[in-house]
C-alpha cells in the first residue's frame, strides 16, 4: 500500500456507511482541492501526498467488494488481498468530473494514468512515457473433487499477443529506426486544460506515451509489435482449491513492449455422485442393512483415497455420524487435512421369508 493507515472515511471527511454518491462527491471536491497543479512549488509535495491518500481511499471505497472487506476487516482486509496496483485497476476516476463539461473528464482520466505512474514508481527515467503492460486473460477450468484433493496438473490451451518473431516487439520493419514524436518533442505526454482554469499532463495522443513515431512499419505485425498465437500451458493446481479459486500465473497473458500481462485460471470443481464438501470436509451418507446396525459390524467405506475399514457398534442408530479423521480435503492455505464425515442410512427389507418372518415374530415376543 502507499503507507496510508488513516480511517479511509476519515480521510474523506466521512462517516461509515456513506453512500456511493457521497463517497464521490467528498472524493471530488477533495481531489479538486489538492491537486499537485494547485499547489504552490513549495507545497507542492505535501498535496501529492494528500492526493495519493484520497484517491486510495475513493479507489478503495467506491468499489463494492473492497468497501466491504475494508468495513469488516479495516486495513487489514485490504493489505492481505490486493497489491497498489490492484486496488486501483478498476477504480473510476473520470465519471466524477463528467459533469463539468469541456472534456474534462478525459483529461482527468489521461491525467491520473500518467500521474499515477509517476508517484506509484510505476515509470522509470525522466520521461513521460508511460509502462505498457500486455492485457491479462481469464480462463475457466474444470477439475473433479478428487484432483482437488491431492492437486493436479492440467493442460490450457488459449490465444494470445506474442512478440512479432520479424521486428521483435519493435513495431518498425527490420533496419528503419523510430524518430522523435513531434506532437510532443518526444516527452510522451503533452499538457493541456481548460482555459487558464487548471492544465492536466495527459499521454500524447500521437505516439500513445511512447515518445517516439515510427516512418516504416513492419510488415509482418503491421506495426502492433505482435501477433497472436496458440498457448499451451500445463498448469499446476494445488491442493484445497474450490470453485471460485483463482490461480494467477504471471506473465503469461498478452505481450507488451515493457511486460506481459497475467493469465489469470478460475477453478470449478465437478459435483460428486458420493461425496458432498463443506470446506475442508466432506460427506457421505451410507446405507447398512439392519442386522448390521443392530449387531455392529465392520464396514468397507469409500473415501476419496479408496476404500477403508470402519467400525459400526451394536446398536448404532439411523443417522448417526462417523468421522473419519484426515479423509477430507487439504486447507488451501494451511494444508491442514479435513475430515469424512459418514452418514449411517439403516436399509428395512420390504420382502422376508415366511421363515424370517417367523424368527421376527419370535423376536418380537422375547422383548415383550
Amino acid at each position: 500500500m502507499m503507507g496510508t493507515q488513516r480511517d479511509y472515511y476519515e480521510v474523506l471527511g466521512l462517516s461509515k456507511g456513506a453512500s456511493l454518491d457521497e463517497i464521490k462527491k467528498a472524493y471530488r471536491q477533495l481531489a479538486m482541492k489538492y491537486h499537485p497543479d494547485r499547489a504552490q512549488p513549495s507545497d507542492k509535495k505535501s498535496f501529492e501526498e494528500k492526493f495519493k491518500e484520497i484517491s486510495e481511499a475513493y479507489a478503495v471505497l467506491s468499489d463494492p467488494k473492497k468497501k466491504e472487506l475494508y468495513d469488516q476487516y479495516g486495513h487489514a482486509g485490504i493489505d492481505s488481498r490486493y497489491t497498489t496496483e490492484d486496488i486501483f485497476r478498476g477504480a473510476d476516476f473520470s465519471s466524477i468530473f463528467g459533469n463539468m463539461g469541456g472534456g474534462f473528464g478525459d483529461i482527468f482520466e489521461h491525467f491520473f494514468g500518467d500521474f499515477g505512474s509517476d508517484i506509484f514508481g510505476s515509470r522509470t527515467g525522466s520521461g513521460r512515457a508511460r509502462r505498457r503492460v500486455g492485457e491479462d486473460i481469464q480462463l475457466q477450468t474444470t477439475i473433479t473433487l478428487e484432483e482437488a484433493a491431492f492437486g493436479c496438473e492440467k493442460d490450457v490451451s488459449y490465444y494470445r499477443y506474442d512478440d512479432c518473431p520479424r521486428c521483435h516487439g519493435n513495431k518498425a520493419e527490420p533496419g528503419s529506426s523510430k524518430v522523435s514524436c513531434p506532437g510532443c518533442k518526444g516527452r510522451g505526454s503533452i499538457r493541456s486544460g481548460l482555459g487558464g482554469f487548471i492544465s492536466f499532463t495527459q499521454t500524447c495522443p500521437q505516439c500513445q506515451g511512447s515518445g517516439q513515431v515510427i516512418k516504416n512499419r513492419c510488415r509482418q505485425c503491421s506495426g502492433e509489435g505482435r501477433i497472436k498465437g496458440k498457448k499451451n500451458l500445463k498448469v499446476t493446481i494445488p491442493q484445497g482449491v474450490d470453485s471460485g479459486s483463482v490461480l494467477r500465473l504471471r506473465n503469461e497473458a498478452h505481450f507488451a513492449s515493457d511486460a506481459r500481462g497475467d493469465l489469470y485460471l478460475y477453478i470449478d470443481v465437478r459435483p460428486h455422485p458420493l461425496f458432498k464438501r463443506e470446506g475442508d470436509n466432506i460427506r457421505a451418507k451410507l446405507k447398512i442393512d439392519l442386522l448390521k446396525a443392530i449387531l455392529g459390524a465392520d464396514i468397507d467405506v469409500p473415501t476419496l483415497a479408496g476404500s477403508v475399514k470402519m467400525k459400526i457398534p451394536a446398536g448404532t442408530q439411523p443417522n448417526t455420524i462417523f468421522r473419519l479423521k484426515g479423509k477430507g480435503l487439504a486447507n488451501l492455505r494451511t494444508k491442514r487435512l479435513g475430515d469424512e464425515l459418514v452418514e449411517i442410512d439403516i436399509e428395512i427389507p420390504k420382502k422376508i421369508s415366511s421363515r424370517e418372518r417367523k424368527l421376527l415374530e419370535e423376536w418380537a415376543r422375547l422383548r415383550k
